[in-house]
């Protein structure tokens, strides 16, 4: 009894299989990391105004709410490992628009190839670290392995900022394919080696399979509990950010005065306290509750927006503080928030949970994006922003109150 007790202590929190999981994660995110945080920058270097701007980012979010729930389930049925190779393989031809592109209508066609990504790729991620951790240390799994993932934020802003500014966003965009490309080589052989170790079954894909999925799914959303909850917060959640973060460098060039590189720096400040604040977050998530975690993300994500908007232009060093209050905050809640929607379904479903999130999420926030640039227009650049804050702080309130995982639930978790 004593050696078998021994032999699970002993047991490493992050097994093989995920550190090559999260290696090929880090590639593949480097990638995206180097120019998703300047497409607004881009956009406008592709002559699109700010309205437009908002208008491109309402117009991506559609394609991924017809894919995300078919993502989840394909994942669900053939495999985490396969689901996410195949989507990666689609990820290569996202970089062919952005880089041939002469109008900023055309890196639609990129966001659309993105998205069919996104829906096998993001599903899948959450998923298979839940099904390589227990019950017990779940946070604490995602919040290293998030840790060693925001590795991405860190050094992708700044590269990317660095090679856009000294060899042109196209060049930039190059050296991102490069890095994806990498990645794709090394997810395609981790799912092939799975097929052959037998280490999944995938299931026969059916209309019946999808939607038995689907009716468990919407029952445990429509039964008022935590996952009805978490869906109304987050979406409310969402929507505030979407009216604002697309906007965001744009704020900080012609607001805070800042170059180029100086954004991909306080990108890379705000990847680098998110990583630092994983861990710890995860780590008190199982020792108190996700629910006081994500509260207490939510007080530094909401203070880092209003310190954004009350810092005079020019200032640059409050700026990068403010963001990195920002990161401190994101990272603390985003393993709490991970473990508790794993906790809350069943590990079948944890894929369909996931992408039906994901979509939910998006249809709530959709206009969003047109809106905050309108209210930009409107109104101030700094309006979005302050909305934005106000709902994160007000959003504690029903977090505190209802973020409580069922009795059932908890006997299962602990049995």
């Amino acid at each position: 009894m004593e050696t078998t007790i021994a032999r699970v202590k002993k047991q490493p929190l992050l097994s093989g299989v995920l550190i090559l999981f999260l290696v090929a994660m880090i590639f593949a995110n480097l990638g995206g990391n180097m120019y998703g945080p300047l497409m607004p920058l881009y956009l406008r270097d592709l002559k699109a105004s700010v309205p437009q701007i908002g208008l491109f980012f309402t117009l991506s979010q559609i394609i991924p709410l017809l894919l995300q729930i078919l993502g989840g389930w394909l994942s669900d049925s053939i495999g985490r490992l396969r689901a996410i190779a195949i989507g990666s393989v689609f990820g290569i031809f996202v970089f062919f628009p952005l880089i041939l592109a002469q109008t900023w209508q055309w890196l639609l066609l990129g966001e659309a190839l993105g998205a069919i990504t996104r829906s096998l790729v993001g599903p899948s991620f959450d998923a298979f670290i839940a099904e390589h951790s227990t019950e017990q240390n779940r946070a604490k799994v995602f919040g290293v392995t998030q840790a060693i993932f925001m590795i991405v934020s860190v050094i992708g802003p700044p590269l990317g900022g660095w090679l856009a500014g000294a060899y042109g966003f196209k060049g930039m965009l190059l050296v991102a394919a490069f890095f994806y490309i990498l990645a794709t080589l090394i997810r395609v052989g981790m799912a092939r080696e799975a097929a052959k170790g037998g280490n999944s079954q995938p299931k026969k894909l059916s209309f019946a399979s999808l939607k038995q999925n689907l009716s468990s799914m919407f029952g445990m959303i429509f039964a008022g509990g935590l996952i009805t909850w978490i869906l109304i917060t987050d979406g409310v959640r969402d929507t505030s950010f979407a009216l604002s973060m697309n906007l965001m460098p744009i704020y900080l060039q012609d607001i805070g005065q800042m170059s180029m590189i100086q954004i991909g720096w306080m990108n890379s400040v705000f990847g680098l306290c998110m990583m630092l604040m994983t861990i710890p977050g995860g780590w008190l998530a199982d020792k108190t509750s996700e629910r006081l975690v994500i509260s207490i993300g939510m007080v530094f994500v909401g203070l880092s927006l209003f310190m954004l908007i009350g810092t005079p232009s020019g200032l640059i060093w409050m700026y990068f503080a403010g963001w990195a209050l920002a990161g401190l905050g994101v990272g603390m809640l985003t393993p709490a928030y991970q473990s508790l929607i794993s906790k809350s379904v069943p590990a079948e479903l944890r894929g369909t949970a996931f992408g039906l999130f994901s979509t939910s999420l998006g249809i709530i926030s959709l206009p969003a994006p047109w809106i905050g640039a309108q209210l930009w227009a409107g109104v101030s650049p700094r309006f979005p922003f302050m909305v934005t804050g106000i709902v994160v702080l007000l959003s504690i309130i029903p977090i505190m109150l209802k973020f409580h995982l069922p009795a059932k639930a908890e006997v299962l978790e602990n049995s």
